[in-house]
């Protein structure tokens, strides 16, 4: 049986936001702890967040900022979800952004059916969430998108058939997003858990060797760099 990782590889063309921009217009943009420490930029500010995306864009040409996966990040410092006295840090960014405005089309990667959705409300959270299931080969796996509108979890029901490149959500503004700049996150996860509507899209440095084997790199999937 091949694994999840030769899966994702062997598809092709494959959009989880508004296919009509071609990866040509993506632009990687580094929010990694070492980077965002030496900027004067509050990362608390929704609003502000935004304008620096937009403005890392512009400068670019471009129209999607993207990365983060496995990305070591200061922008979770801010909330008990991810830090607590009892628990370790979680500051390691397990899925891929795709930073655009809110409204942007949100797409299913491959087709499949709907695992579970949720509003996810802590702040820093996902907001409105869907995840996907999806087998292919009798190969089991599940696709997350997180940081949607509200609207987007209107009509849904868990089992639903989905198409690949279906819309399935747009993205939502912060504080609904979590309280984000707009942006989706996407994951790929083998194992779900038995969890329904979410997922840990972030995790500590203790926990890493199993979300790192548990989630892939989204990219084997999108090939934004070709």
């Amino acid at each position: 049986m091949k694994s999840v990782e030769e899966i994702l590889e062997n598809q092709q063309n494959v959009y989880v936001i508004d296919s009509d921009i071609v990866y040509g217009k993506y632009m990687p943009i580094d929010l990694s702890a070492a980077h965002t420490d030496t900027l004067e930029l509050d990362l608390t500010d929704a609003e502000a967040f935004e304008h620096f995306v937009e403005d890392h864009l512009a400068k670019s040409h471009a129209q999607v900022a993207f990365g983060g996966y496995l990305e070591k990040r200061n922008l979770y410092k801010r909330s008990d979800n991810f830090n607590s006295e009892n628990t370790d840090e979680r500051n390691i960014h397990l899925g891929i952004d795709l930073w655009i405005k809110a409204g942007t089309s949100v797409l299913s990667a491959l087709d499949g059916t709907i695992h579970s959705f949720q509003n996810n409300t802590l702040l820093g959270d996902y907001g409105p969430t869907i995840i996907l299931q999806h087998e292919i080969e009798n190969v089991t796996f599940y696709t997350l998108y997180g940081h949607l509108s509200l609207e987007s979890l209107d009509g849904k029901r868990e089992g639903q058939s989905v198409k690949k490149g279906e819309k399935i959500a747009e993205l939502g503004k912060p504080p609904v997003n979590g309280d984000y700049a707009p942006h989706l996150h996407f994951q790929i996860i083998k194992d779900i858990q038995n969890k329904k509507g979410d997922y840990p899209g972030v995790c500590s440095q203790k926990d890493l060797d199993f979300y790192r084997e548990n989630c892939p790199d989204p990219n084997l999937l999108l090939k934004i760099n070709g």
